[in-house]
């Protein structure tokens, strides 16, 4: 059995969320089950302007790190037979959306405030949430994106672990199996 995006229309899968959805570790997941290569926005952003996103943010501004981010993912959303984890804001660019729905399977992975916050009270590499009140800021950005995830072909929520929301996806992707 093998999955087949084309009879779908479709050149890959896109895990699109908020930070600390798990878009990444699921992501990895995903492209390891299916056999398929694995694309990661954030990292490729952070290896083509050796900074982390943090540092870019820093020193370049949010609306620079917002240019290069669109320009990686829409290379990105071109590439066939791949899992791709994108950025959390990426959604907020207008060409980046119409890429997205016309060229990837969306899957959002839905995740509830109050464990979006245990995940990220202590991270430092979250360049939106850094000395701000992270609970506010969340619930800011997912009133600002959400009616973009919402669009997504698939959405699972990832509540307890990586694996439930794995098998939760794969049960979703079971029709495109050939």
């Amino acid at each position: 059995m093998k999955l087949n995006l084309e009879k779908i229309g479709k050149k890959n899968i896109c895990l699109i969320g908020l930070m600390g959805s798990g878009k990444s570790v699921i992501g990895k997941l995903l492209a390891q089950e299916l056999r398929l290569g694995y694309y990661d926005s954030d990292n490729l952003i952070e290896k083509k302007i050796r900074k982390s996103i943090n540092q870019i943010f820093s020193d370049h501004g949010e609306s620079y790190f917002r240019n290069i981010e669109q320009d990686i993912v829409l290379s990105l959303l071109d590439k066939k037979n791949c899992v791709i984890s994108l950025g959390g804001g990426s959604i907020l660019s207008n060409l980046t959306r119409k890429s997205l729905f016309i060229n990837s399977f969306s899957i959002y992975l839905k995740v509830d405030i109050e464990i979006l916050y245990e995940r990220l009270i202590k991270t430092k590499k979250r360049p939106l949430i850094n000395n701000k009140n992270i609970k506010e800021k969340l619930i800011q950005l997912t009133q600002e994106r959400n009616k973009y995830y919402r669009k997504a072909n698939v959405i699972v929520n990832n509540l307890k672990n990586a694996e439930e929301a794995l098998i939760a996806i794969k049960a979703k992707l079971q029709k495109y199996y050939e």
